[in-house]
């Protein structure tokens, strides 16, 4: 915070800043009865708003002339149904799965957005009303910053897979492509076994992979982006305590500008990987080994 940092090492204020506002103290690493309080209510407002603005396009939608905001949404709306259509060939599916790529495509954007808002702006106003309610000194605002929620995100489309997986295919043909890919199968008992097994496993380290690697990506980067707006910050606060504050200040200002027109094209990239890659995830559970 910008009040608070001016009493706190680099190091302090960083780590302050990288504290969620949760249910309880993690005590360790890997701990599923911790809630990080902030991603979950800032995620909700944010997909609540989201819904509300594509519900708005699409009851204030015309067959005329469309106004600047039904144009923007129609071309996003194109782009997203373009993309499922290359990717899912199953016309009923895309009736459900192109839509839930959109919704996902802007609620991601408008989460990575978050990281473009002054790094202490809503921290402070917590600050002031936080500790008096009760509540630990700590908040983050940006939820795709947090592992919890972009794993979340990424065990959804798991299940989604695993739905199409079973309604396209069936559970006896699923089955039988858990163990004959990718390696086939042999006309030999033992073989067949030994193959059945060994498909099986990559099988499963797929489905791992795949869902560990689409969260880790979108985590990676917006936690990498909001760490440097941490570190912008601190040019800021050095300039405000320095002699020579008016250099400080100056880099403040054009590393903050320059890394914020750059991070509006990362969180609109990351937002539109994580899409394109459930679409492409959904697209191989249609597609038959």
């Amino acid at each position: 915070m910008a009040t608070e940092g001016s009493a706190l090492t680099p190091g302090e204020y960083i780590r302050h800043h990288l504290v969620h506002l949760s249910n309880k103290k993690q005590e360790s690493i890997v701990d599923f009865s911790i809630i990080n309080i902030d991603s979950v209510i800032v995620s909700s407002l944010i997909g609540a708003l989201v819904c509300f603005v594509l519900w708005l396009a699409a009851r204030k939608s015309t067959a005329g002339v469309p106004g600047r905001f039904q144009a923007a949404v129609e071309m996003l709306v194109e782009m997203v149904d373009t993309q499922a259509k290359a990717v899912i060939h199953n016309a009923h599916s895309r009736k459900l799965v192109a839509p839930l790529a959109l919704t996902v495509f802007v609620w991601i954007f408008m989460m990575n957005f978050m990281d473009m808002l002054p790094v202490d702006l809503i921290p402070s106003i917590w600050h002031a009303a936080g500790p008096a309610m009760g509540y630990p000194d700590y908040l983050r605002v940006v939820p795709t910053a947090d592992l919890s929620t972009t794993l979340g995100l990424s065990v959804s489309v798991l299940l989604m897979c695993l739905f199409y997986n079973i309604k396209i295919k069936g559970i006896g043909g699923w089955t039988h492509e858990l163990v004959t890919a990718p390696f086939g199968t042999s006309k030999n008992p033992v073989w067949a076994l030994l193959l059945g097994l060994v498909n099986f496993l990559m099988q499963m380290i797929e489905f791992v992979a795949k869902t560990v690697s689409h969260g880790m990506r979108l985590f990676g980067n917006m936690f990498a982006g909001e760490l440097v707006f941490m570190l912008i910050a601190l040019l800021g606060g050095f300039a405000s305590l320095s002699l020579g504050g008016g250099l400080f200040f100056v880099g403040h200002v054009i590393a903050g500008t320059v890394w914020t027109l750059f991070h509006i094209l990362v969180i609109t990239l990351q937002a539109f990987i994580f899409m394109m890659l459930a679409l492409i995830y959904l697209g191989q559970a249609h597609d038959a080994h």
